[in-house]
């Protein structure tokens, strides 16, 4: 199951397939106000479907991705990095490029109190803040990154197939997905490091069906 949030509110959650669908992921939020559209149906039966038990989401994945059933599945959960490192939204843009440039890290998931998810930053993010205004480099560094636009961000949950996210995270170019329990708190982040280390010390794990 994929998300994607608009700085802190969902504007989708259901499986890639529908994922894909979007027309442009800019649109997303625009979408989220035309009910007549269908997106409320949409969402109200990926509430439903999100109170069914592990298996039977567990048996949705592995129709979704085609995945032959005599094989092990692995899920995000098998992979992700629980201890991840994110930013308070009360932080500043300075703080937040201090911290990915110091840990050389591509993006910094953004939260809220009770480490609720908002979004990410990262370097081309502050890079045009600062090209739009050259002149006050140095107000705009100590904005808070709570007064800022965050671009709109594609979460994942924990019970999502691997292969799932591996095709998406090299179909939109992402570096690293946020994964994100079902009451939108931070809980782990999926990078393309942690896929190539499942991959060679898992032989069986195939990303591809």
């Amino acid at each position: 199951m994929f998300a994607v949030y608009n700085n802190g509110s969902v504007g989708f959650r259901s499986t890639s397939d529908n994922l894909y669908n979007l027309k442009n992921i800019d649109e997303v939020s625009e979408t989220r106000l035309k009910p007549d559209e269908g997106f409320m149906a949409l969402l109200n039966q990926s509430n439903n479907e999100n109170k069914k038990s592990e298996q039977k989401a567990l048996n949705t994945y592995k129709k979704m991705a085609n995945i032959d059933t005599l094989e092990p599945v692995f899920l995000v959960k098998d992979i992700m990095t629980k201890d991840c490192i994110y930013i308070d939204a009360k932080s500043t843009i300075q703080e937040a490029y201090d911290v990915l440039k110091g840990l050389k890290i591509e993006q910094l998931p953004v939260v809220s109190f009770a480490k609720k998810i908002l979004g990410v930053i990262n370097k081309k993010v502050i890079l045009n803040l600062l090209m739009e205004d050259l002149e006050n480099n140095k107000t705009i560094l100590s904005k808070r990154i709570e007064d800022i636009y965050l671009p709109q961000l594609i979460t994942s949950d924990p019970m999502t197939d691997i292969r799932s996210v591996a095709k998406v995270m090299l179909d939109f170019k992402l570096h690293a997905i946020p994964i994100v329990a079902e009451n939108d708190i931070l809980i782990g982040i999926v990078t393309k490091t942690d896929i190539l280390k499942a991959i060679a010390h898992n032989p069986k794990l195939q990303l591809w069906s």
